[in-house]
């Protein structure tokens, strides 16, 4: 009954999309006429011009005219010398002079008379203006069913993908270093599932989930195993998709959305990158006219629809702080899920994922691989594995190795090596003494983490040179003297140049960089200065893109802060100076080392540094035993559980009948 009503609104010429669609077409023959028009002037003007009666006559007199024909409403002339290029001349407006022939045959002039042919204008108008309409309508037509899919009427259709299980192939199982963000979508997608029981207590399902999180952490794959998990049908569309040229074309596709939706419930709906159209409507962001209707329409369809319908609305962006408030509050998107980058045991789960596919050998150790790549995502861990099949393809081996991989995760961080440039022995000696400041200072501090590899080989993305250093274990605050003890390692770097070369480089912008904003934060936003204590300068922005920050104080206090870090930036470099100076030897000693290798591994630098200190090696410790011994418990103890728990079963089968469970449920919790 509802498809034959909306056939009937579009069939009707008085609809909106119908009178908009005359209207578009009208507006684009009066243009095509006009354009037409000026045209035609213009080439005729381009190729004669008039002249009045008089002076036409006077040029037959003067017998300066070769020939003449006499049209219905014009005498059009050919002069014998053309004085410009203007070769014919026409007079408009036909005067009734009886004796024009007779002076025209007088002076010799070829008279060329014509008799209008009035079944030629009809063909003539039919080609110079019919056709070309005709055309300008065909492709009007044409870009207007790109636009909306079904010529103009259809501008306002929802351009959502359909998708199903058997589609998307993707499913919870697919989804790694997520299992909170997993957990509460599995509660989504059992209610989905079995309403009943939730229904039953007095639950209903959630109108929306907002998945928030930086790039490349799976927000978008989350909805996908949603979609393969629920088994219902998911509608999914990227928040550009609504905005068009048109004012109102996004309000009509959420409307069009939404009835879709109703038809194929219970399904779920997916707006990626929704701040496009969400986005707050106060005027720090800017207006829009059609995206601030867009969103209108949008918090107006998600109060209307009835959640018992199963309709479920996800939404993901990476922008959580410009969308709208009223997009926001419960009702609409009842969950905020939080997809943050993975820590460690996540990192491992996710490269298992990833290389589920991949050939790897022996040497392989996940474990290691994440410890490595704090701070990675999804995205990033995947390129990663990418990467390392890659390497080894091209050293022509048939099983990925754990260099590879460790490899592979120096392409992703700091690029490929380039072995082909070429530098002089000077800055080979600046840029190893460089890397070497930084390395010795941090194996003089404690709370530091170990150094892991040495190397002055220049990388893509910039680096003529760069130090490795893996922590001993996940972290996830870090205390007033550890980013002190970053600070004077970032700035060793600067302060070997300036002991061994008696000047400084450009090579140290980026540690200077880093330094600059380890000590602004520890000064505005952890309150560890001890000149403005425990006060909040500064405030996160964009936290989960660029990660921008706002001062907010008053620009004297800006200045002071500003004097503030510098004067914790130059204690930093004074320390990381006192350090080498008194280690000057063993500074020479391990860059002459590195200048030779290029590249040294953290063992053979801590040899150097224990054979010269006279100390004992330390034995390393295995950061990820723990891990390891950890992860076995758990699988044992899963294990044993499933083993008492089929015991119960098959003891329970075995002595009690179905009958008489109530009156036996103590001997069944006792197995």
């Amino acid at each position: 009954m509802n498809d034959n009503r909306n056939n009937q609104n579009n069939n009707n010429p008085m609809n909106p999309r119908n009178r908009q669609t005359l209207l578009v077409m009208l507006i684009a023959t009066l243009v095509t006429l006009v354009c037409m028009s000026y045209m035609s002037r213009m080439l005729n003007s381009s190729s004669s011009s008039e002249i009045t009666y008089s002076e036409f006559m006077s040029l037959v007199s003067e017998n300066q005219i070769e020939s003449v024909e006499i049209a219905e409403d014009r005498i059009v002339i050919t002069p014998k010398s053309p004085r410009s290029l203007v070769k014919q001349t026409y007079y408009t407006g036909f005067v009734n002079d009886p004796e024009l022939t007779h002076n025209l045959l007088a002076a010799g002039v070829d008279l060329k008379g014509t008799i209008p042919d009035r079944s030629g204008q009809f063909l003539s108008m039919i080609l110079s203006y019919v056709i070309p309409l005709a055309l300008v309508w065909l492709i009007l037509g044409f870009f207007m069913r790109k636009m909306g899919g079904g010529g103009i009427m259809g501008v306002g259709k929802s351009n959502a993908k359909v998708y199903v299980q058997k589609n998307t192939g993707v499913t919870f199982k697919d989804v790694a270093g997520q299992d909170e963000a997993k957990e509460s979508l599995q509660e989504v997608v059992d209610f989905l599932h079995n309403p009943g029981k939730y229904v039953k207590i007095g639950a209903r399902l959630p109108k929306g989930a907002l998945l928030v999180g930086p790039p490349g952490t799976g927000k978008t794959l989350l909805a996908r195993a949603v979609a393969g998990e629920a088994h219902v049908p998911f509608f999914s569309l990227a928040g550009s998709d609504f905005v068009e040229m048109f004012v109102g074309v996004g309000a009509s596709r959420v409307r069009d959305l939404f009835r879709e939706a109703e038809k194929n419930a219970p399904c779920i709906i997916f707006i990626d990158e929704i701040d496009a159209i969400g986005k707050s409507r106060d005027s720090r962001y800017g207006g829009n006219d059609e995206r601030e209707q867009t969103l209108n329409q949008l918090l107006s369809e998600m109060d209307g629809f009835d959640s018992s319908k199963g309709i479920l609305i996800l939404g993901a962006t990476n922008r959580p702080e410009t969308l709208d408030k009223a997009l926001l509050r419960p009702g609409r998107f009842d969950r905020r899920i939080i997809v943050d980058k993975p820590d460690l045991k996540g990192r491992i789960e996710t490269l298992k994922v990833h290389a589920k596919d991949v050939k790897i050998d022996e040497t392989v150790d996940f474990d290691a691989i994440a410890l490595a790549t704090s701070g990675a995502v999804g995205s990033d861990l995947a390129n990663m594995v990418n990467e390392a099949a890659i390497n080894a393809v091209k050293g022509g081996r048939e099983f990925v190795s754990q260099n590879d991989l460790f490899d592979a995760v120096e392409v992703v961080l700091v690029g490929k090596e380039k072995k082909d440039r070429i530098m002089s022995q000077e800055e080979r000696r600046i840029v190893a003494y460089h890397e070497i400041g930084h390395a010795l200072v941090s194996a003089l501090q404690k709370n530091t983490e170990p150094v892991q590899k040495i190397t002055i080989v220049p990388r893509t993305m910039g680096a003529l040179g760069y130090v490795m250093n893996v922590p001993e274990e996940e972290k996830y605050l870090n205390s007033d003297a550890e980013l002190k003890a970053q600070l004077v390692s970032l700035l060793a770097g600067r302060a070997s140049e300036e002991i061994v070369f008696d000047t400084v480089t450009t090579g140290a912008s980026n540690d200077i960089e880093k330094a600059t904003a380890i000590a602004r934060a520890m000064v505005t936003q952890y309150g560890m200065s001890k000149k403005f204590g425990l006060i909040g300068l500064e405030s996160i922005e964009d936290k989960y893109l660029s990660g921008h920050t706002v001062l907010n104080c008053s620009d004297q206090t800006a200045a002071d802060v500003d004097i503030e870090v510098m004067y914790i930036l130059k204690d930093s470099y004074k320390e990381a100076k006192e350090l080498l100076l008194a280690n000057r030897d063993l500074l020479d000693k391990l860059a002459a080392f590195l200048i030779e290798k290029e590249t040294i591994t953290g063992k053979e630098f801590m040899e150097i540094y224990c054979a010269y200190k006279g100390i004992p090696i330390p034995e390393k410790k295995d950061p990820l035993e723990e891990i390891r011994k950890a992860r076995n418990k758990q699988e044992q103890l899963l294990e044993k559980n499933s083993e008492e728990a089929q015991s119960a079963m098959d003891g329970i089968d075995l002595r009690i009948d179905t009958d008489s469970i109530p009156e036996n449920k103590d001997i069944s919790a006792e197995s």
